[in-house]
């Protein structure tokens, strides 16, 4: 069981963690953030789905688009046929209106900063770029 909150050391800035917690990236982002003390908060997305308001905020924050952040190899992806949508600002809305409406398509773990930065979490290069803000 993944804790839900941690106390914070005085030189990390308090984060929130996308999870999945099913997902090994997610569980080494979890052990790396516990091992630094960093304080966070763990947000379980396919139970507390982001809104497309947070999604574009999340898209913002990391200089992405949301087919940057789509997991498109998931069955609802393929059913979709997410491969064949268009990738431009036409578009957006569409993509984020899927990654709302099928949440397991949204890229894990993503971490946001309190300092408004953001990270897609996969690797501990990431992670730690996370936590050095």
């Amino acid at each position: 069981m993944v804790n839900e909150f941690r106390h914070p050391p005085a030189t990390v800035s308090g984060m929130e963690i996308w999870i999945n917690p099913a997902c090994s990236k997610c569980r080494s982002a979890i052990s790396l953030l516990d091992a630094e003390g960093a304080d966070y908060t763990v947000r379980r997305y396919l139970e507390d789905v982001p809104s497309a308001d947070e999604i574009r905020e999340v898209l913002t924050r990391l200089g992405l688009e949301p087919w940057d952040i789509t997991r498109t190899q998931e069955a609802a992806a393929k059913e979709l046929g997410l491969r064949d949508w268009p990738r431009d600002e036409a578009s957006r809305d569409r993509w984020i209106t899927a990654l709302t409406e099928h949440p397991k398509l949204i890229q894990r773990p993503i971490i946001t900063a309190d300092d408004g930065t953001a990270v897609v979490g996969r690797t501990d290069e990431a992670v730690r770029d996370a936590l050095s803000r």
